[in-house]
């Protein structure tokens, strides 16, 4: 029979009945233990750094593409990780945008230096485009993104699967392009 795994109100009540000094051990393990764990306290301690954060987990999207050695093998699902993990530890609208636009970028200069790819992962860089311009519909930061998201489907142009044109009504909804 396999058992469940605690609820957050099992968790709270466990954290409750803890010392002080329980409560610093248990943190000072999952610091320890999970670089996840020491990413989310690196942008809460010092939020100054959420760049340096951002520029771990966009290298974990490039090497999936462009990897230092050898050909990139674009695992999809690796580069998507990064982002959900990413957005797990940050604190500003403009670092998530920010790295879902950069999983784009990528995969546009993929296809652009390897030819055509398949249509899942056509589907996904749209997919990932269509939720990186909501997010930043839905924060309102339109200004810091609309040059960075027109180049983005400058660059699709001439690429078959109706990826221009998917890309280019997305963006022509957010930012009112011609």
């Amino acid at each position: 029979m396999v058992q469940n795994s605690p609820s957050l109100t099992v968790l709270k009540q466990y954290l409750k009945n803890c010392s002080k000094e329980e409560l610093i051990s248990n943190i000072s393990e999952l610091f320890k233990r999970f670089n996840s764990v020491k990413d989310y306290y690196q942008v809460k301690l010092s939020p100054q750094e959420e760049t340096q954060i951002a520029a771990k987990y966009k290298k974990i999207i490039e090497d999936e593409f462009f990897p230092t050695r050898g050909l990139g093998k674009a695992k999809l699902s690796v580069a998507k990780k990064a982002i959900t993990e990413y957005r797990k530890i940050s604190e500003t609208p403009v670092g998530t945008a920010d790295i879902m636009l950069f999983y784009v970028e990528q995969g546009v200069k993929f296809i652009n230096a390897y030819g055509d790819i398949h249509e899942p992962f056509y589907n996904s860089m749209e997919s990932m485009y269509e939720k990186a311009v909501e997010w930043i519909i839905k924060y309102k930061i339109q200004d810091v993104f609309k040059e960075r998201c027109t180049r983005i489907v400058k660059d699709t142009s001439g690429i078959g699967w109706g990826f221009h044109d998917t890309l280019s009504d997305i963006s022509s909804g957010a930012f009112n392009n011609e």
